[in-house]
């Protein structure tokens, strides 16, 4: 099998793999440009020297000014933590389509507000609009995946929700660089730190537009009983007449899967919260929350929000070089995206990449930490560079490497389509939540970490990961390939680590049945 060969749950026609799915997870995803733009335009932006004069930073001593970029990172993630949260109310009562459109207009109305701010108004004008932008930041980042995962064929759904994850680094990449251009090439200004601000608008424009024109999810659809619509829909998507086997097999798999819930749980904007008390479903919303506790423990949220502090622990001085390291991080964070998405993510699965991202990581850091503390002077007076500082740089690209085609958008897969049609919403909630939450709790201490830890935090990352490799061999089934319908089946096989096999040669099985059973039906013809 070549590396692009799909291993498909059921003989799939060519039509299921076609540009529409695509374009629609594309125009989707713009809300995850929104999501990675923020994650690394700001800690540059707030390290500009024409913001630091404006609201006079440099007047406030280390601790302060710390905290002060502490509270301008994070109350974004604060924002983004209910946003998730309220994202399931909404997307129950208005689809996942419509909900998309109201957070992209709730995100551009407190990112347009932000360019308001100037020394007169003060600081507190970007604090309160950041909390608006991440509400709408938070209800878009649980809608996404969701809506992704609901269009998916199985054998490229993992495929599908990393696109998410690309847009995610494109954001971050434009994010990295932008300030580095505006610092190279325009005279210190208002102008010149407004201009970052200004840029989010545009993926969140796009967005607006785009959900206007996609088609409400057909799962959705069938959910609220609109068969008719959600057929069509489902036809359109496939580019298969719905008399297709392939779109029959595909129906009756929602059909079985909605009937089981409301025969157990029952249909309902509050009958999802009973399923909890389900100890399957309980799980899965464990391992959703502890995925994104894993992520944001990697570190890579400290590295995002505070690249240029990152990079002055490993010796680099300078604005403009900086800025520059730190655009090259970006650079390689997208790369491997893009072979993570392409090569890796639906060929390899989710369970091996995590777990090489955790050992692979985790050896990276310790390597860092050794070397910042051995051969990084804290006082880098002559601005030269050591050799152990161009180590530890190394190694931190590294660990990028390692980082980016696995825990970077592996839990964002995984949580898109390990809940049933009536948790996924609410799964998604959670687990959306619990990414805003660790990463609250990162963008909120990491200043505060680095002042009083020094070289420790890099230890203290690098344990983390260690204990991540643990937690997904013994307790993370792999999804790959498995429908959507068939998760229930999934987790409640065991071993864990032979799950996957089990239930997709169970799958095989049944497949080859009904074909016999086909096969030995009687034509009309023959019964003519």
């Amino acid at each position: 099998m070549s590396i692009l060969s799909l291993k498909e749950d059921r003989p799939t026609p060519a039509a299921v793999y076609n540009w529409r799915i695509y374009v629609c997870a594309a125009i989707v995803s713009w809300a995850s440009c929104m999501i990675g733009y923020d994650s690394a335009f700001i800690g540059t932006t707030i390290a500009l020297p024409s913001f630091i004069d404006e609201f006079d930073l440099d007047s406030y001593s280390a601790s302060k000014k710390a905290l002060i970029s502490a509270n301008i990172v994070s109350v974004y993630q604060a924002g983004a933590f209910f946003g998730s949260l309220s994202a399931y109310g909404s997307s129950y009562f208005l689809g996942r389509r419509k909900s998309l459109w109201l957070f992209a207009v709730l995100f551009i109305a407190g990112a347009g507000a932000m360019l308001a701010a100037n020394a007169e108004r003060g600081l507190n004008v970007i604090v309160g609009t950041r909390f608006l932008a991440g509400f709408g930041i938070g209800g878009a980042s649980n809608m996404v995946p969701i809506y992704i995962s609901e269009l998916s064929p199985p054998a490229i759904r993992g495929r599908l929700v990393g696109i998410y994850e690309l847009g995610w680094q494109i954001g971050g990449l434009v994010g990295f660089w932008i300030n580095y251009g505006i610092n190279k090439n325009m005279a210190p200004s208002t102008s010149q730190w407004l201009i970052p601000y200004g840029v989010q608008l545009i993926p969140a424009g796009l967005l607006l537009i785009g959900s206007i024109w996609v088609p409400e999810s057909p799962r959705w659809l069938f959910s609220k009983g609109r068969r008719e619509e959600a057929t069509k829909v489902l036809c359109w998507l496939r580019q298969l007449p719905a008399t297709d086997t392939y779109m029959l097999q595909e129906i009756a798999y929602i059909d079985e899967d909605l009937t089981r819930f409301r025969d157990e749980v029952g249909a309902g904007f509050w009958k999802p919260f009973r399923a909890l008390s389900n100890k399957s479903v309980l799980w899965r919303f464990f391992l959703g929350g502890m995925l994104f506790m894993w992520q944001n423990a990697t570190g890579i949220n400290a590295i995002n929000y505070y690249s240029p502090t990152v990079f002055k622990t490993l010796g680099i001085t300078g604005t403009n070089t900086g800025f520059l390291t730190t655009g090259i991080f970006g650079v390689v964070k997208t790369v491997l995206t893009v072979i993570w998405l392409v090569f890796l993510i639906d060929k390899l699965g989710r369970r091996k990449l995590l777990m090489f991202g955790s050992i692979g990581g985790s050896v990276c850091m310790w390597i860092i930490g050794a070397l910042v503390k051995t051969s990084v002077p804290t006082d880098n007076v002559l601005g030269t560079m050591t050799s152990g500082g161009v180590a530890a740089i190394f190694f931190l690209y590294l660990w990028t490497a390692v980082y980016t085609p696995s825990w970077n958008g592996t839990p964002w897969v995984i949580n898109s389509e390990m809940f049933d049609q009536n948790t996924r919403s609410l799964g998604q909630a959670s687990a959306a939540a619990n990414n805003w939450l660790w990463n609250f709790l990162i963008s909120r201490f990491t200043p505060q970490m680095f002042l009083k830890m020094g070289y420790g935090v890099y230890f203290f990352f690098a344990a983390l990961m260690i204990c991540s490799s643990v937690f997904v061999f013994f307790l993370v089934p792999e999804t790959k390939a498995i429908p959507l319908e068939q998760m229930d089946r999934l987790f409640a096989t065991k071993p864990i680590r032979g799950a996957h096999g089990i239930v997709m040669e169970e799958l095989a099985r049944i497949n080859e049945l009904q074909r016999e059973e086909a096969d030995e039906k009687p034509t009309a013809e023959e019964l003519a």
